[in-house]
């Protein structure tokens, strides 16, 4: 058992760990309300100037599409081809299947530095493609799907494989077993999946710097404005929005993942 002493010096570690995480963030959102063009104390004037000039800022928006143009795509399919391996790894047994495992998670392992560096060489000396941002998608593709694999295995280890059985002796085929019983009872799953899947391909930046091309996504397009000094305090306010919208996006795939669970706690009780 632990003592109060104890409780009291975990939480202490927690706090001062996460302040210390979050601190920076912290810092970009308190500077991105200052009206000075610098970071750094004292601060001056409350102002919302750099965050009004983001919206006329056309280039901005350019990078923002091709983002999402590349982010979506890449959800769904990480997502997609991560229900269908999770359920093989979890629901069978064959040959290899731990040798395919460890070589679906290897991108977890690998510097993306090291990573963009032999996809570069790869896709143009190999295979001698253009660089575009459906090369960035399927590179972006390839380190998203470990994290799908994991959490749809995390839901389908607790799946009542009899639920299927039953589907089929009543005459469904295994496909239609699969779309109206497997993935409405991993759906929360699912969409946890796709939004992490989303905040990683949106906010990955060594990838799309060695493929993406003469097409900037976000990221490519804040690292360049970072060169100009005058540009600060606009970067400033564009990634408080971005770091906002990632948490509460977090947020709800941590909510339907413990709903997910509650459910089903409360049917196994």
């Amino acid at each position: 058992m632990k003592t109060p002493i104890a409780k009291w010096s975990l939480g202490l570690f927690t706090l001062i760990f996460v302040l210390f995480l979050h601190a920076p963030m912290a810092m970009i959102a308190l500077f991105s309300f200052n009206s000075a063009n610098i970071v750094a104390f004292p601060l001056k004037e409350f102002t919302l100037d750099w965050y009004r000039g983001l919206l006329g800022d056309a280039p901005l928006f350019a990078a923002l599409w091709h983002s999402i143009l590349v982010g979506v795509p890449v959800a769904l399919v990480s997502t997609a081809i991560g229900l269908l391996a999770a359920k093989a790894f979890v629901h069978y047994r064959f040959f290899g299947r731990g040798a395919a495992l460890g070589l679906l998670m290897l991108p977890m392992g690998i510097p993306t530095f090291i990573l963009g560096i032999a996809l570069l060489s790869f896709v143009r000396q190999v295979l001698g493609v253009e660089l575009s941002l459906f090369v960035v998608a399927v590179a972006h593709v390839l380190i998203c799907l470990p994290y799908c694999i994991f959490t749809l295995m995390a839901r389908l280890e607790g799946f009542d494989q009899n639920l299927e059985q039953a589907s089929m002796d009543l005459g469904e085929t295994p496909f239609q077993t699969f779309w109206r019983i497997t993935v409405p009872l991993v759906l929360p799953g699912i969409v946890s999946s796709i939004m992490l899947s989303f905040i990683t391909s949106f906010d990955e930046f060594m990838l799309a710097f060695f493929l993406a091309g003469s097409e900037a996504t976000l990221p490519l397009y804040m690292m360049g404005q970072m060169r100009f000094s005058y540009s600060l305090p606009s970067m400033l306010a564009l990634g408080t929005i971005i770091f906002a919208v990632s948490v509460v996006l977090v947020v709800i795939a941590e909510l339907l993942r413990r709903k997910d669970i509650s459910t089903e706690e409360g049917a196994a009780a």
